[in-house]
Order: structure tokens, then sequence, then C-alpha cells
């Protein structure tokens, strides 16, 4: 079993709606692969990483359990972005929706079984991968306001690279991001 961290994002509306519409439904899409809830962070407004000339982000992180492998997981985080009309035009360009795996956690089923917040006071490791379609964790977390706040929303004593994301410098700035909505949102 796996503890994923999934980040979501979009500047673009679709048939479904606008931006805060297409990330709820992306909640809905997700707590069909997991295990359980979907935690979600707050939504977040932040400025585009790419070029400029687009509107800006909304972003949020979700976490939850699943037993997918990594490349299955970004098999269906692809069909969800699919669905929602996502189309690929230029890098860091504008998009319907952008669904990335962040972090994954494995955890012990039967640690998971007996006590859910001792497995995970207990889990520190994450799976690291490097091949041609998957890169975990994910590259530029720690440079990333936007993926960073969200994420310490979720687990404030998340590590990468054994540095505590609580740490780093995204960690303590806010600039060019601002929180929309409380995590009830996805609600």
């Amino acid at each position: 079993m796996l503890r994923a961290f999934i980040g979501l994002g979009s500047n673009l509306a679709n048939k479904s709606g606008d931006s805060r519409q297409i990330l709820r439904d992306a909640v809905t899409a997700l707590k069909a692969i997991a295990i359980g809830d979907v935690s979600v962070s707050s939504l977040y407004s932040s400025s585009p990483m790419g070029p400029q000339d687009q509107p800006d982000y909304i972003n949020a992180v979700a976490m939850f359990y699943t037993h997918l492998q990594p490349h299955a997981l970004l098999d269906q985080l692809q069909a969800i972005e699919q669905d929602a009309g996502r189309i690929r035009l230029r890098r860091w360009g504008e998009r319907t929706l952008d669904l990335d795996i962040l972090i994954l956690n494995p955890l012990i089923q039967s640690d998971f079984d007996k006590n859910e917040s001792n497995a995970l006071q207990q889990q520190s490791s994450m799976l690291e991968i490097h091949d041609e379609r998957l890169i975990l964790p994910h590259i530029g977390i720690l440079d990333r306001a936007f993926v960073v706040q969200p994420l310490l929303e979720l687990d404030a004593d998340l590590s990468i690279n054994a540095l505590r994301l609580a740490e780093c410098a995204a960690a303590s700035t806010k600039d060019g991001i601002y929180i929309l909505e409380d995590s009830e949102w996805a609600s």
C-alpha cells in the first residue's frame, strides 16, 4: 500500500466549469482509486511558473492511500486529466487540469490495519523513481511554495532528501501565493 501526495492545478475552464469545479471533479475521481478518504489541503492561487501570458493557477494537494503501483497510478492520473480535457500545448503552459505525483510513501499493510496514525508516524521512507515516465519525489518540490505550503497542511513532518519540508525556503515564503479557500472546498 502507498500513501500518495498528488499535486492538483488548473488555470483554464472546461465544459464542466471553472478551475475550482475542475479540481472538485478531480478529487471526486481520485476517490475512485483511493482506499478510504481523500484528504485535501486548502485551495491556493499562484502565479504561473512558466510563461506569464496565462491566467493564475489554482493549486491544492490531495493525500490518500492506494494499492496502485506508481506507474499504474500515473496512468490513472493521466486518464483523469484527459477526461478533464487536458491538452499539452507548451511546457508549463496553461491547462484545464494538472495532476502530479509528488511523493509516494510505502506503508506496511499490517501497520495500517492496526493503527493508521501510528503507521503514519513511523513512516519516513519514500519511493525514489527516475525513469522516462516518472521521477519521484517530484522535481522542484522544495522550490515551489504552491506545492510546499499545501503539503505542510497535510503532513507537517514530511521530509524530502533528509530535509524537513518545514525548513525549506518555500515553506517560509508566501510570495506569489495566497489561500482562496480552506480544505472544505472539495466537499
